[in-house]
This record gives structure tokens, C-alpha cells and sequence, in this order.
């Protein structure tokens, strides 16, 4: 007849490997979710940055106006102004419309496309988006390079 052996085998010898599973991290309170953008931080520029690509991409915007001494001298985010908070932004929009455009349906489309473009790439919840329509880009008469001069005659 053969002997039994009698193996002691201690907790401490034993590894467990745990496969994990979808139930297991969202039960997890360290995981990040997209949601959660503690310890991100996004600057201004960015965010400005995001805003005037947006707002360019309406049809009808002719430009993007410098409001401040510092968007004069070389700033890239020429016509935005932004303030941001831990988890929401507030946007100005300074541009100049093109002539003939309707000016109301512009600047919704510009909030609405700047509002986008900025929550979907940053997180961020876009409080407002205040456009100011400071200038009309006239047509130019053909062949000279001056605008058309829309004053009337006396006749």
C-alpha cells in the first residue's frame, strides 16, 4: 500500500489573481470617469483657442475683432475672451459679420457651434457665449479695392 503525503500549504503562499470585471470597477471609487476632470486643468487659451475655430467655421463671420490692447499686439486667439472655472466656461465672441448676412441667425449659429466644440473637446459645461457683431464687412466695388460706398447722392 503507498503512503499518503500530507502537503501544509500557509495562506501566505498562496497567490490569488482576481480577474476584473465591469461590475468590479464600477463598484471602484478610484477610477476616473469622463465625466470626473478633478485635478485637470484646462487654461484659457485653450479654450479661447477651440472658441474662435468654431465661431470661424459659420458661414457669414468675416472676422474676429481685437477687443483688448493685448489681442492688438499678436495674440492668437484674436476676438475671445474667456473665463474659466473648475467646471464651466464663459465665452465672448467680438466679430464682424459679412454684408447681407442676417446678423440674429449668425450669432445663434456661432453660440451654438462655440458651445459645442468647447464642452465635447474639454469637458467643460459652456455657461454662455456672448457674441458681439462690432462691424459689417461691405462688399468692394470691382476692380478697385475700396468698399463700395453705400452713402446716398444728392441729385
Amino acid at each position: 500500500m503507498e503512503e499518503e503525503k500530507v502537503v501544509e500549504v500557509k495562506a501566505e503562499d498562496v497567490k490569488v489573481e482576481e480577474t476584473v470585471s465591469n461590475d468590479n470597477v464600477e463598484k471602484n471609487q478610484d477610477v476616473v470617469s469622463e465625466n470626473d476632470i478633478k485635478g485637470i486643468n484646462i487654461s484659457e487659451e485653450v479654450v479661447a483657442t477651440i472658441a474662435g475655430m468654431a465661431a470661424q467655421e459659420v458661414k457669414g463671420v468675416a472676422s474676429m475683432n481685437a477687443s483688448g490692447i493685448g489681442e492688438v499686439f499678436g495674440r492668437k486667439t484674436k476676438g475671445v475672451k474667456v473665463q474659466v472655472g473648475e467646471k464651466d466656461a464663459v465665452i465672448d465672441i467680438s466679430l464682424t459679420v459679412e454684408y447681407g448676412s442676417r446678423i440674429p441667425d449668425i450669432a445663434w449659429e456661432v453660440q451654438n457651434k462655440v458651445k459645442t466644440q468647447v464642452e465635447t473637446m474639454t469637458g467643460l459645461s459652456v455657461v454662455a457665449v456672448n457674441v458681439h457683431v462690432q462691424g459689417v464687412n461691405m462688399p468692394k466695388k470691382k476692380g478697385s479695392e475700396a468698399p463700395v460706398d453705400e452713402t446716398p447722392t444728392e441729385g
